[in-house]
């Protein structure tokens, strides 16, 4: 099967793409695609019109293709002979045009699109640039802000926008596309609508300031620090201002080339492509068979059960919320509605859809009501006591076949299926805070945990559009146990000499989204001074990882919830400042554990925590906690703020090198003691084996 046809209907040549599953721009379309214009230009048709097959439209790039030499033609090479083509071009547009798709739809003379369609240029989320002319083409059709915007943001647009840009021309009927679309072309040949080259179209500037592309940028610097990509784009478009077509285009190529080589975009390609592989379990059978989910149960109103069943109403899921009495109840029902009308205010949602998603939440304070479940997640205290309890009684209650999954941050998922007695049905789903909003979804699995649970675990996270993650058991599984380590470096650090707001900067400046302190203070130091009461003294370990942690809760500072944790915040605004008695405290428990502190450099700080998130990640996988190192990248840069742009910790590590990072725990060993600074034996083999390699 040929992935591009041409046909002559009457007087129309008709190229239809066919590359299965989404259309991309793979070696043969870009061939097929040239080969049928230049075959059009010589036959009777009078106007070339370009449709796909199937859901989509082109909707990119042939990830396959990503790494490898190019092949000619190039993709700006198939859209300059379209573009110069004698006879008008248009393109019909469903599904997704995306990337390098919607840029051979820039490339037509015209654009028309069914009401569906959704049109953008999302190459920022690989760390890129458009670069076969989306810089150029995009503000000479819609605008500088318009074309910027769409770009900045990477996120795809409606057909009826993309028409008010000014990127499409027509919204067909969507009955049938071919035919509304031939309709649109015959209708354009009537009125006389010949070539309309997009390259020698100019510019509007007139609403622009002559300070418009320098305030741009200051108005993208917070969010975007430190990436490069997203600047390239806005000298790109200034390009396009300034600049003839042609000139405009070398300035872009030369963008996209700095972009594609560069650190940030090789980090999230290599994110774009861990996602994907995280979601495929090695050790299950593809054929594996899914277990029906219809309807869940909830246990928890608090933020995070709210939150958690939030995720299956708005996949149209109907859920069941329980809590332990009726007021509880209703105080966690309103504040679901609080949420859902506040996403209407801010018109992330309509009300009717709003309406659509508080009509599958019920309440019930009675655990009969989930007696026809086919999944229920508890999120209550993180007490092994009462998650005991908690599954004791839904070991009594649910059918036969539910899922029973706990939302628990650390506890043993092994022990609590032993107070069932079908522990092939219980399975660790980690939520992370706020659970509507966060990504990542870590999917523990017990030793006894059925194949097909996990399976289906994977499966429902697509559907609540979650990252998934498989883990096996471990105090804190993947993220938490790496985290404890991390946040174990912090409280050393402070001990030693730095301050909160030293440690909280060091990391942003880095690339982290909030600095771990501030996290802390957000999230309230109560609740993992709760989870240490849990544990032994042996258990908690070093008193220098948690002191100063246990000191500010005891004197009542828990974070942003009191007004006063490792800062103090205002209690109107919540506005975050220094606070005194903090370092009175970290001086005083220094002093109570005899430790001398000194100043520390930012450097210093950020190596130390980095390195503690590798070494403790290299461990995980040594123990088999991980199915592979990219699944704990996935974990930090979706669910703990790690800048997707650095790549997660262990892709970081790659880059630094193996040997060097070897090399530099070794060296803290020395300085700081083994007691923290034992490197992972799997990363001293990988290093040598890396060293080995380089030598030959």
């Amino acid at each position: 099967m040929s992935a591009v046809t041409y046909e002559l209907l009457e007087d129309i040549g008709i190229i239809t793409v066919n590359n299965p599953p989404v259309n991309a721009l793979s070696h043969a379309v870009r061939d097929g695609l040239q080969k049928a214009v230049q075959t059009a230009q010589t036959d009777d048709s009078k106007a070339i019109l370009i449709l796909c097959e199937g859901k989509t439209f082109i909707a990119g790039a042939d990830i396959s293709e990503f790494g490898q030499p190019p092949k000619a033609p190039l993709l700006p090479d198939v859209m300059t002979t379209i573009e110069q083509s004698q006879k008008p071009v248009v393109a019909a547009l469903h599904g997704t045009a995306l990337g390098g798709g919607f840029e051979i739809a820039l490339s037509c003379h015209y654009r028309c699109a069914v009401p569906s369609a959704k049109v953008g240029l999302p190459e920022i989320k690989l760390g890129l640039l458009p670069g076969a002319g989306g810089t150029q083409r995009a503000p000479r059709l819609a605008g500088v802000k318009n074309a910027l915007d769409l770009m900045i943001s990477g996120n795809p647009i409606g057909a009826n926008t993309a028409k008010d840009y000014g990127l499409i021309d027509h919204v067909l009927d969507a009955a049938d596309l071919k035919q509304s679309a031939l309709s649109y072309v015959k209708e354009q040949l009537a009125n006389g609508k010949g070539p309309r080259m997009t390259s020698a179209l100019s510019v509007e500037t007139n609403d622009l300031e002559d300070t418009f592309f320098d305030d741009y940028k200051k108005s993208i610097a917070k969010k975007t620090k430190n990436q490069i990509a997203h600047n390239h784009i806005v000298d790109c478009i200034e390009a396009s201002i300034k600049l003839p077509f042609e000139d405009g285009m070398k300035k872009e190529r030369a963008c996209f080339l700095e972009c594609r080589t560069s650190s940030q975009s090789k980090a999230l390609r290599h994110i774009f492509f861990a996602e994907r592989q995280a979601r495929k379990v090695e050790a299950i059978p593809k054929e594996t068979p899914i277990r029906d989910i219809q309807r869940v149960g909830v246990i928890g109103g608090g933020l995070m059960g709210c939150g958690i069943a939030m995720n299956f109403a708005n996949a149209g899921i109907p859920v069941t919320l329980l809590e332990i009495n009726q007021d509880a109840l209703d105080k966690g029902l309103k504040g679901l509605e609080k949420i859902y009308q506040g996403a209407v205010k801010k018109g992330k949602s309509t009300q009717e859809a709003a309406d659509k998603c508080l009509s599958l939440i019920t309440g019930t304070t009675h655990y009969d009501d989930f007696s026809d479940v086919d999944l229920v997640i508890e999120a209550v205290f993180e007490s092994m006591d009462v998650k005991k309890q908690v599954f004791g009684k839904l070991d009594e209650v649910c059918k036969d076949g539910a899922i029973l999954a706990s939302n628990t941050s650390y506890l043993d998922i092994n022990e609590i299926a032993q107070a069932t007695k079908r522990p092939q049905d219980v399975i660790g789903l980690h939520f992370f805070s706020p659970a509507h909003i966060m990504k990542l979804l870590e999917i523990v699995q017990a030793d006894k945990t059925a194949d097909d649970v996990v399976a289906t675990s994977m499966k429902m996270a697509a559907q609540i559009k979650k990252n998934p993650v498989l883990a096996k058991v471990c105090y804190g599984f993947i993220g938490n146990r790496m985290l404890r380590q991390y946040l174990r470096e912090v409280q050393i650090c402070l001990l030693e000499g730095a301050l909160p707001q030293q440690i909280d900067k060091a990391m942003m400046d880095w690339g982290m989204a909030m600095g771990p302190l501030m996290v802390a203070d957000m999230a309230g130091l109560d609740i993992s001074y709760k989870a240490r009461q849990e544990l032994t003294l042996e258990q908690k370990g070093d008193p220098r990882s948690y002191r100063i942690a246990d000191v500010l809760v005891e004197a009542g500072r828990l974070g942003q919830k009191t007004n006063a944790g490792y800062y103090a915040y205002d209690p109107e605004t919540r506005q975050r400042t220094e606070d005194p008695a903090v370092v009175e405290i970290i001086e005083r428990v220094a002093a109570d554990l005899n430790v001398k502190r000194a100043p520390l450099s930012d450097d210093e700080i950020r190596t130390r925590l980095l390195l503690t998130l590798i070494n403790e990640g290299y461990k995980i996988l040594e123990e088999g906690i991980a199915q592979r190192a990219s699944d704990i990248d996935v974990v930090y840069c979706f669910g703990y703020g790690f800048p997707s742009y650095r790549g997660g910790p262990m892709f970081q590590a790659e880059e630094m090198g193996l040997d060097k990072v070897l090399d530099q725990i070794n060296a803290y060993k020395e300085t700081l003691g083994a007691q923290y600074w034992t490197a992972s034996s799997l990363l001293e083999d990988l290093a040598a084996k890396a060293k080995e390699q380089g030598a030959t």
